[in-house]
């Protein structure tokens, strides 16, 4: 049951008719892992903070820089040389005192990823690599748990969801195999500070809905913004019978 201070701190989500009490504590309830906190960590995890998700399990094996500042919005320059993730937990304590958060500093193999993502409802994946890609995807496959990926380079994101659960959905190999990789990171290609703000707030949006119920996620669909023109376009996602992870070999 919400309290006084949880009625009030979420009077303005709780009067919506799509959300209610229910909705509120479904997010309540709710364990998200937040595979990465840079650009699109940072407000993915202020904002599902800030919604009242119950628990937040954060995942960074970096170091803030001073790089970072100029669009990891969680960290500060005060934080500078601490964890990533201990900073993102201090800056989310501040924000909303009332989640919980885990932090974890390390790299996880396949063992430890597997089990963090089985303990989970959902999965946000704001890394910047395809290798640690793959292989939250395979987790997910594996313990049903649906997965909100996200990208952002340069002026170009995109957004999608992967939810195992629902029969016939594709899951993020489908999108991308082996060979894709171009290893593009922000430190390579620079990216725009505001673009991984809007892709990290849809994949909150996202997450919220899939934990909620709420609407219809982007499950089946990738969301591509082009930010040099703001130009949003959606493609349709197909299940592959030949992919490697959820195929038809793999059932």
């Amino acid at each position: 049951m919400l309290n006084d201070d949880q009625l009030l701190r979420y009077s303005r989500q709780i009067m919506l008719p799509e959300v209610d009490i229910a909705g509120q504590e479904s997010w309540l309830t709710a364990s998200v892992l937040i595979i990465g906190l840079g650009g699109l960590g940072s407000p993915v995890a202020m904002y599902l903070a800030a919604a009242g998700v119950g628990r937040l399990v954060l995942v960074d094996d970096d170091q803030v820089e001073l790089t970072n500042l100029q669009r990891q919005i969680i960290h500060r320059t005060a934080t500078i040389g601490m964890a990533k993730v201990d900073s993102a937990k201090a800056t989310i304590a501040g924000l909303n005192p009332d989640t919980e958060v885990i932090a974890i500093n390390t790299r996880l193999d396949q063992a430890e990823l597997e089990k963090q993502v089985a303990d989970c409802d959902l999965v946000v994946d704001c890394c910047d690599n395809f290798t640690t890609r793959f292989a939250v995807n395979a987790a997910c496959v594996k313990h049903q748990t649906p997965l909100v990926s996200g990208a952002a380079i340069r002026l170009e994101g995109q957004v999608a969801v992967f939810d195992p659960r629902r029969e016939g959905a594709p899951c993020y190999r489908c999108l991308y195999r082996d060979g894709d990789d171009e290893n593009l990171t922000c430190a390579e290609s620079g990216v725009l500070a505001p673009l991984v703000g809007i892709i990290g707030s849809v994949q909150a949006m996202e997450a919220l809905k899939v934990l909620a119920d709420l609407g219809e996620p982007l499950v089946g669909r990738l969301l591509l913004l082009d930010g040099r023109h703001m130009d949003w376009r959606t493609l349709k996602l197909r299940r592959d019978p030949e992919c490697p992870c959820c195929g038809d070999k793999n059932i």
